[in-house]
């Protein structure tokens, strides 16, 4: 079920270029090194503090991973938590690489770090 916190890529994409949004990254430190959102910081659900998150700031915090379930776990966490307003990207990194949005990524083949497109 969609609220208003649930961003489609494409906003998050408009965000991040405009400098509107912070992008926390709530995958384990394996994910991000293979795959990531450029200009995203990494917050592990699995040690993941709320309060550890700035919340000084003009921007809006988003909540990212792999599919959108940690993101909204994490979301939720965190508005428990700070009863700061935040939002995640719904679908996650799959629904950004589906919509063709630039991410870094590893070659398997090579192991170097490939940046496709930046914003």
């Amino acid at each position: 079920m969609a609220d208003h916190r649930d961003l489609s890529p494409e906003t998050v994409f408009e965000g991040l270029k405009a400098g509107t949004i912070v992008l926390v990254d709530v995958r384990e430190p394996h994910e991000y090194a293979n795959l990531r959102i450029h200009g995203s910081v990494l917050h592990p659900l699995s040690t993941f503090e709320p309060k550890a998150i700035p919340t000084d700031t003009a921007r809006q915090i988003v909540f990212q991973c792999g599919s959108g379930q940690r993101s909204r776990t994490a979301l939720n966490a965190f508005l428990a938590a700070t009863g700061v307003d935040a939002a995640h990207m719904a679908g996650g990194i799959m629904a950004w690489r589906r919509s063709g949005l630039p991410c870094v990524t590893v070659n398997p083949a090579t192991g170097k770090v490939e940046d496709h497109g930046r914003y």
